[in-house]
C-alpha cells in the first residue's frame, strides 16, 4: 500500500509476478520505488513451484491464488476499476501477458518485461500492452522471443508499446521508468 494513500478514494493497481525461481518479493522489487509517488496498489503473490504454472503448462493453482488475493484486495481498499494492470518479469513476464490477455476485461493494462511466450488462453477485452527485451539476452534470446511475439500482438490487433534496449536479460531503471510513466497513473 503506497503512504498516503486515502480511505475510499480509488487508486491504481498492479499484480506483479516474479520470474522463474523467483518469489513474491522479486515481483514487488520491479516497481516499488514507484508505489508512494504514483499512489500504486501493488500485489504480488508467489507461485505454488518454481515457476507459474501457465508457464509450464494450464493454468491451474496459481490462478487460484492470484483470484482469491484480488477478491481481497478489492474487500479491502477502493481500486479504480479503470487502472488495474498485471506485470511480470521473464517467466512472471509470460504469466502476466497469458493472463491478462486472457483476462483484459478485468485489466486495463499488461507489462511485461523480457518476456519468452504468451501462454495460451481464450482472449477477452483488450488491454494495452508494454514489452520490454534486452537486445544481449542469454535466458529469453530476443530473436525468439520479443520480436516474434510483439508483431504477432499488433496483427491481433492490441495497443502495444515495445521498448527494445542494450543488455542482457534484466529490467534496467529507464525501462522501468518508462514502463511507469507509459501507465500514465499520476496520483
Amino acid at each position: 500500500m503506497p503512504t498516503g494513500l486515502e480511505v475510499g478514494v480509488p487508486a491504481p493497481l498492479i499484480l506483479l509476478l516474479h520470474g522463474a525461481g523467483g518469489e513474491a518479493a522479486g515481483g514487488l522489487a520491479l516497481l516499488s520505488a514507484f508505489a508512494d509517488a504514483h499512489r500504486i496498489i501493488m500485489a504480488a503473490p508467489s507461485s505454488r513451484g518454481s515457476t507459474w504454472d501457465g508457464v509450464r503448462g494450464a493454468f491451474g493453482p496459481d490462478v487460484d491464488v492470484i483470484n482469491r488475493a484480488l477478491e481481497r484486495i478489492f474487500q479491502l481498499v477502493s481500486v479504480d476499476l479503470n487502472r488495474v494492470a498485471i506485470g511480470g518479469f521473464s517467466d512472471g513476464a509470460s504469466y502476466a501477458l497469458g493472463l491478462g490477455l486472457a483476462n483484459g476485461n478485468l485489466f486495463s493494462d499488461v507489462v511485461a518485461f523480457s518476456p519468452g511466450f504468451v501462454p495460451l488462453a481464450p482472449k477477452a477485452g483488450k488491454p494495452r500492452v508494454f514489452v520490454s527485451h534486452g537486445d544481449s539476452d542469454s535466458v529469453l534470446p530476443i530473436d525468439r522471443t520479443s520480436r516474434r511475439l510483439v508483431p504477432s500482438l499488433v496483427r491481433d490487433g492490441y495497443d502495444v508499446t515495445y521498448r527494445e534496449f542494450a543488455g542482457p536479460h534484466t529490467v534496467p531503471g529507464p525501462v522501468v521508468q518508462e514502463a511507469v510513466a507509459w501507465l500514465g497513473w499520476q496520483p
